[in-house]
């Protein structure tokens, strides 16, 4: 479990297929270092966490909160700026 911030909550189980994750990673993107989104959807997004993981590497982080069966809620955050 990650303590950040949850600025936005995305509900994708409305949203069509094909739009979901796009809708998703733009979200993403608005967020500053530190700060996360809630997704909730109606199938574990397991896609999603490795569309993230292939594209953004270890800049963020993923804690499911709900694992179905109906539905699945997952925190995503970026990840905070580190200090050097």
């Amino acid at each position: 479990m990650h303590s950040s911030i949850i600025k936005t909550t995305i509900d994708v189980r409305s949203v069509t297929p094909h739009e979901r994750h796009p809708l998703v990673f733009e979200s993403f993107m608005q967020l500053a270092p530190g700060e996360s989104m809630l997704l909730i959807s109606d199938h574990d997004p397991r896609s999603l966490f490795y569309q993230f993981r292939t594209e953004l590497g270890d800049s963020f982080f993923w804690d499911y909160q709900e694992k179905g069966p109906e539905v699945w809620q997952v925190q995503i955050g970026k990840a905070a700026l580190c200090c050097s």
